[in-house]
């Protein structure tokens, strides 16, 4: 793979990385309430349906997913309900006051890392605009003549590399400013803030069409 298609595609990857969507408002909701450990777990799992979908992709198993209407819609309605449900335990949660003590002695568990990697594992996997981007973003950085499947797998891991570094960066600069956002009042704000963005992530997904 040449030097001009590769510095490409990570420069693609970058730019698509820095749009906030879906896996954002998932890692900053979980950073934000369980600190930078269930942050982390939330990309890990984010990371892993990135990878699993690109594969399928590389593969040509998205292409028969995307070819059922009825498959594709039942994970359209599945992905838009689960945003939804966690849009509305962010307004919930935004209701609920907390001291300051509180915030501070909440410490991330095993068991709210396993949730945050399952959190960021199923609303990846639940949306099928990922196999739908996956299909159509990689096998545009494939030079002619090339290895189609090998170099769809090397796209594939350089991806979630390229993902992974961006997100690692975003929870270091969430954490940074633990003292402003670890306010009440700035928490309870911002649980507001994902809520919306969670729902109205969740009602585009329903709307839109494949």
């Amino acid at each position: 793979m040449s030097d001009v298609y590769l510095l490409a595609f990570i420069g693609a990857c970058i730019l698509v990385a820095m749009v906030p969507g879906v896996s954002t408002a998932i890692i900053l909701r979980q950073t934000l309430r369980s600190g930078r450990g269930s942050g982390f777990a939330a990309i890990l799992g984010n990371e892993t349906g990135v990878l699993l979908w690109a594969l399928a992709a590389a593969f040509g198993l998205s292409a028969l997913l995307l070819a059922s209407q009825t498959a594709y819609d039942a994970m359209r309605i599945a992905g838009a309900l689960v945003l939804a449900f966690m849009g509305a335990q962010s307004l919930w949660q935004a209701r609920t006051a907390r001291t300051a003590v509180e915030v501070e002695v909440a410490v991330p568990t095993a068991d709210g890392a396993r949730k945050s990697y399952l959190l960021g594992l199923g609303t990846c996997l639940a949306n099928p605009k990922a196999a739908v981007f996956a299909l159509s973003f990689l096998p545009q950085f494939v030079p002619p003549g090339q290895n189609v499947v090998a170099t769809l797998v090397l796209l594939s891991v350089i991806w979630v590399l390229v993902d992974t570094l961006w997100y690692a960066l975003f929870v270091w600069a969430i954490a940074k400013a633990k003292a402003i956002l670890g306010k009440p009042a700035v928490r309870r704000r911002l649980e507001r803030i994902s809520g919306v963005v969670l729902i109205g992530l969740g009602v585009r997904l329903i709307l839109e069409a494949r």
